[in-house]
């Protein structure tokens, strides 16, 4: 039934395009949602306004901005210099991109502990996936678009590695470049992607929503909604919970865009690109750096690449490495199938909670471990944490939640909190 307003041109567009009924339906009041989300739930919205404020000071920078080896690192300085507010429209763009890695980051670990992945949603998990994967290439070209050192380096680095690629590898490299070196034509094309790829993103996001509204969200007990009782509306409830995480999160923002605008930049990216003259030490940005670690492990005495690779028979350690880098991301995506238990939320699975506290460290350890140049010390730890990554994956989730009895989970949402409650079933 459409909406009635006492504003007749409302009713006018309503009746005609019933938008404000399908806003109501998805968002408002007649959307049910888990009435015991936390504040954990607040990250997915904040990743769509964050992405929204990315798609606006992007198109306005675009405007700008002029994508030629000759005038890019000049035309990044009259913006900030020259356009009016354009210092401000920069630094939101550079800092909104760490920032909307920061929340979809946590919105993903977050699925993995309450086992939002599982069944029936296994499909809204493998579009984040997606996801994730499309704001890393459009973060990378973004890098490479202020033409400084590290954004040349880093894009010559990095676009190398599609040669370990087998009868196919130079090819591509060579498609990607546009030619024989990092130059014009690959400006031009990261310049082109970079525009494009956030719209793809949109796209991604809009389905990922449409499988989010089909089965609806988690919650922190992983257990079904038995019916109204454990329902309540969207509107007003968690629109003006999310609307307290955005404020939290923009002063947050805010402190970095005013107070510590290069603080996630790197100086050498203030030095115009020269491709006679290489950084000391070449690396992305802090979000790809756990997987950077990953690809930098794969040495010729690695352990386990000795192991796969037959003692380098089959493969290069750099081929090892840019294959792991790849499937480290990808490999999230079989998370559904992986764990086998039949309960959703680690609250109830204390020895998989452990193993997970685990691996978030692990991630971290493997960030710091990008960050630092390959040599001494750090290579072996690198070899360590990427090797306890894949077998956290591959080797512990699976046999973990299969053999763990999990502690009894509550039968429905209102249950764990009514006093008088029928007992909690058993886990099977």
């Amino acid at each position: 039934m459409s909406m009635q307003f006492k504003n007749p041109v409302l009713n006018w567009i309503e009746y005609r395009l019933p938008i404000f009924s399908f806003l109501d339906d998805s968002v408002g009041s007649k959307y049910p949602t888990p009435k015991n989300l936390n504040y954990w739930w607040n990250y997915g919205s904040l990743a769509g306004i964050t992405l929204g404020i990315m798609l606006i000071t992007g198109i306005v920078l675009a405007m700008h901005y002029t994508a030629h080896v000759d005038h890019a690192f000049d035309s990044v300085e009259r913006i900030m210099r020259d356009v009016n507010y354009g210092w401000l429209i920069r630094y939101i763009h550079m800092n909104g991109g760490s920032m909307f890695f920061i929340v979809v980051y946590i919105h993903m670990f977050r699925g993995m502990y309450f086992g939002s992945y599982k069944a029936p949603r296994e499909l809204l998990w493998i579009i984040g996936v997606l996801i994730l994967l499309a704001m890393m290439a459009t973060a990378f070209m973004g890098y490479v678009l202020p033409w400084g050192q590290m954004s040349f380096w880093g894009a010559t680095v990095i676009t190398n590695l599609f040669s370990a690629i087998p009868f196919v590898g130079d090819a591509v490299v060579t498609w990607l470049w546009g030619g024989f070196s990092v130059d014009n034509p690959t400006l031009n094309r990261f310049f082109s992607l970079h525009y494009l790829m956030p719209f793809v993103i949109v796209g991604l996001v809009v389905v990922h929503i449409w499988a989010l509204h089909v089965h609806k969200s988690n919650n922190p007990l992983g257990v079904d909604i038995k019916g109204d009782q454990d329902c309540i509306p969207f509107h007003p409830y968690y629109t003006i919970k999310d609307l307290y995480g955005l404020g939290l999160f923009l002063i947050f923002f805010m402190a970095f865009v005013f107070f510590a605008p290069n603080f996630y930049g790197e100086p050498d990216n203030y030095i115009e690109a020269n491709p006679l003259v290489t950084p000391t030490h070449i690396v992305p940005e802090w979000y790809f750096l756990p997987f950077y670690a990953i690809l930098r492990a794969f040495t010729a005495d690695f352990i386990v690449f000795q192991v796969i690779s037959l003692g380098g028979l089959i493969m290069s350690a750099k081929l090892a490495g840019v294959i792991a880098m790849f499937a480290s991301i990808l490999l999230l995506m079989l998370l559904p199938w992986l764990d086998g238990s039949k309960v959703r939320s680690m609250r109830f699975r204390p020895l998989s909670a452990m193993f997970f506290w685990i691996f978030f460290l692990d991630c971290l350890v493997l960030g710091v471990v990008g960050g630092k140049p390959a040599e001494g010390v750090w290579i072996p730890i690198g070899q360590v944490t990427t090797t306890f990554y894949f077998a956290y994956l591959l080797v512990i989730v699976p046999i973990v939640s299969r053999l763990e009895r999990p502690k009894p989970v509550p039968e429905s949402i209102s249950s764990a909190v009514t006093t008088g409650a029928a007992a909690p079933q058993a886990a099977e």
